[in-house]
């Protein structure tokens, strides 16, 4: 929590999260892990990252931004152990809601990315909701077994939210379906490959998602799949895979896509503690968070 003194020459990202509500950001733990194609134990991530924000500091060299005046309000976790994507969903959407009121920027930290689909429902209505994706999959799996983290899109295709409101940006090749790219291709949904963002740059494609989604939307849900990252700079993500994106490209959208007016909240699932290896995934989820209060901080 933050500290009144300033006699400390070393601040942590961690001492800016406050139990004061009145914060512009809100930071919120969703532990879902029941119904994960892989199974594991994403539901440790929000803990991991909490813990990890200790060793990120609070200032930007490169940039000059210092985020030592900024409060994040730390709204604690939602108890979803052994909930149900379906069984989650509700409590997801009030307490989002609750928050996207009150604050300029909620964070979300999943969990798995069944989370992204009530995140977006507390918004609004969906059809003046934009929802950008930067994942390595479509997440257009069949909903006819189930709800599960291979499948918010798709459900929140059935829920009415137009394709056109959609971007989807690092899929990779040999980790989808053609049947799940069809269903995008038919739903009007903005797709960018990971070989595209390497050639565009994942910020500038994200910035030109964001100028298509704002022309339609009022306000945007962004859902960054950690494992949209090349594996092998983060064994801590079960969908990561070889020829993913680089952790640098991630921490330059997430700070472009915070700073954008109209994105109202984000998340980061699939990270499995578990999974990780020196601290490498976490320190990512970390810096991550970093970049995307960096990004909010620059908003005019």
């Amino acid at each position: 929590m933050v500290e009144d003194s300033d006699c400390r020459a070393w601040r942590s990202a961690a001492d800016l999260l406050t139990t004061d509500a009145a914060a512009p950001v809100a930071m919120l733990g969703a532990p879902l892990a029941e119904r994960s194609l892989t199974p594991g134990r994403c539901d440790l991530a929000p803990a991991a990252l909490r813990a990890a924000l200790k060793r990120m500091s609070v200032y930007d060299l490169e940039t000059e931004t210092d985020l030592s005046a900024l409060r994040v309000f730390d709204a604690g976790d939602l108890d979803l152990k052994l909930v149900s994507p379906a069984d989650a969903f509700a409590p997801i959407v009030e307490r989002m809601r609750v928050l996207a009121r009150a604050h300029e920027l909620t964070m979300l930290i999943g969990g798995n990315n069944a989370v992204t689909r009530p995140a977006a429902h507390a918004l609004g209505s969906l059809a003046r909701v934009g929802v950008l994706t930067l994942d390595a999959h479509f997440d257009l799996r069949d909903t006819d077994c189930g709800l599960t983290n291979g499948n918010p899109i798709q459900a929140l295709l059935e829920d009415g939210l137009p394709g056109a409101n959609i971007a989807q940006l690092g899929l990779l090749p040999f980790a989808n379906s053609r049947r799940a790219h069809e269903k995008a291709k038919a739903a009007g949904v903005h797709v960018v490959t990971a070989r595209q963002c390497r050639e565009q740059g994942l910020a500038n494609a994200a910035r030109a998602a964001l100028a298509l989604l704002s022309a339609r939307c009022d306000r945007i849900h962004v859902d960054f799949d950690i494992d949209v990252i090349e594996r092998g700079q983060l064994p801590g993500a079960p969908g990561a895979r070889p020829g993913g994106l680089a952790a640098q490209d991630f921490f330059d959208a997430a700070r472009a896509i915070a700073a954008h007016p109209k994105v109202a909240s984000v998340d980061l699932t699939e990270f499995d503690p578990s999974l990780d290896l020196g601290e490498l995934s976490a320190l990512t989820a970390a810096r991550w968070a970093c970049e995307v209060l960096a990004g909010f901080s620059a908003r005019a």
